[in-house]
């Protein structure tokens, strides 16, 4: 089966494509890079003839409010115009946990955008909603430093590390359309001010954490509701010591 991986050599990309590769499939990891652009409809056609089954796991090369909204609505209707055209079985796409709740946030109207153009597709379709990353964790510090100070909202967050991402998206793309949204999460479920703090520490970061419920994530402010599953998920194995010994094991053998 020829599955095209839009996004296919970014984080979640690489491994996906590895993935499918060993189970045995025909996969296009399609990028700017590789000659196919979503936001300017370069190289769409080309890569997705023959293909049964693409997985959208591109994101937005700017954060800024207009830039995200126009990349994921002009990106999402090139897409779905070229998948109809190619004769594609099912669409799949990679979103986040709480995109519904934090529309104050511009990087969520965005993903929201996204989703409802792909609802609103006559093409077979399974949205994937995935809480934050674990390898994201510098640049939620970064984003959020003034000085020596890390302000982070104290709300519960359920981190997912990169691997879990992989073997789940890999599942969706080898089973049928659900017509709707799966979500996926890591196994502990902890105040992002804390995990941050943990982080750091592993680290030897010298930084301080100050939890402060008023805080902006991308934009928001967040509860305890915001950023975790309300209902079933789909679980991943790794936890923050595991994933912080694997990430730290990468980096010296890379070194």
């Amino acid at each position: 089966m020829k599955i095209v991986v839009i996004g296919g050599t970014g984080l979640i990309g690489s491994k996906t494509v590895t993935r499918l590769r060993a189970r045995g499939h025909e996969v296009l990891a399609a990028s700017p890079n590789s000659g196919v652009n979503t936001l300017t409809g370069e190289g769409l056609q080309e890569a997705l003839a023959g293909a049964e089954v693409v997985v959208d796991l591109a994101n937005s090369p700017s954060f800024e409010d207009k830039a995200v909204l126009e990349f994921f609505e002009t990106a999402g209707k090139n897409l779905l115009a070229a998948e109809a055209k190619a004769g594609v079985k099912h669409h799949i796409a990679l979103s986040v946990v709480g995109t519904e709740r934090l529309q104050e946030s511009g990087y969520f109207r965005g993903k929201l955008a996204q989703e409802k153009l792909i609802k609103a597709s006559p093409i077979p379709y399974s949205i994937v909603h995935s809480t934050q990353f674990m390898e994201f964790l510098k640049g939620i510090a970064d984003s959020s430093t003034v000085g020596t100070i890390v302000r982070l909202s104290p709300a519960y967050v359920q981190p997912i590390a990169s691997d879990d991402v992989a073997d789940a998206m890999t599942d969706v793309a080898l089973g049928r359309p659900v017509n709707g949204t799966l979500e996926i999460a890591g196994p502990e479920r902890v105040r992002l001010s804390e995990l941050v703090g943990r982080y750091l520490k592993a680290m030897n970061d010298p930084r301080t954490i100050e939890a402060d419920v008023h805080a902006r994530y991308f934009g928001a402010e967040l509860n305890d509701q915001s950023l975790v599953p309300l209902g079933e998920a789909r679980l991943g194995k790794i936890g923050f010591e595991d994933w912080f010994r694997q990430s730290q094991q990468a980096r010296q053998l890379s070194a």
